[in-house]
């Protein structure tokens, strides 16, 4: 019996969550595939996007067009991967064998999965990376606060606290506000 390694699958572009949850399925459905297969990963990393003064949460793919797989390999696992089951599924990354026709699945190396796997532990752990699509000295109009309203011009960013220092000129004088990205929106 082999021990179980992490397998690189390449998937069609975007389908990568359809294929995780697809072979997740057939691993579920499979009894000799339950016992072979560990889990089924799509690295992503969470972010946090202001568009148009709202915030969301997004998942961006670390890998685009691959999922990863840690299993120990048969002749069932390998028939579903290259098989065609799976819509979206291209197969496993593969190497070529010495005579050059042959094509086997590559493990990557255990360095390589630990890397990727602290990277997934620390985006469940950290906050959320936030990106900003705010220039300094670009113009603003405050949709929220007392303020709602007047325009202005961005002097600073502050991304670690999705702040933004913002001059506006109320009463003639140049005021320096601070606001979070969602109480303003591109002019």
């Amino acid at each position: 019996m082999s021990e179980k390694k992490w397998y690189v699958l390449r998937t069609a572009g975007t389908k990568e969550k359809k294929v995780a949850d697809y072979l997740q399925k057939e691993v579920e459905r499979n009894r000799t595939l339950q016992d072979t297969v560990d889990q089924i990963l799509v690295p992503v990393k969470k972010e946090i996007v202001t568009k148009n003064g709202k915030r969301k949460e997004v998942d961006r793919l670390l890998y685009p067009g691959y999922v990863l797989i840690h299993a120990e390999l048969n002749a069932d696992l390998e028939y579903i991967v290259r098989g065609r089951i799976i819509p979206g599924l291209a197969g496993f990354l593969t190497e070529k064998t010495g005579n050059g026709t042959d094509k086997i699945p590559v493990p990557i190396h255990d360095d390589e999965a630990r890397r990727i796997l602290g990277q997934q532990d620390e985006n469940a752990v950290s906050a959320a990376e936030t990106e900003v699509n705010f220039t300094v000295g670009e113009a603003v109009r405050i949709t929220d606060g007392p303020f709602s309203g007047f325009s202005g011009t961005i002097e600073e960013i502050l991304e670690d606290r999705s702040k933004l220092k913002v001059i506006v000129v109320i009463f003639g004088r140049k005021t320096l506000l601070e606001l979070s990205f969602t109480q303003v929106t591109k002019e």
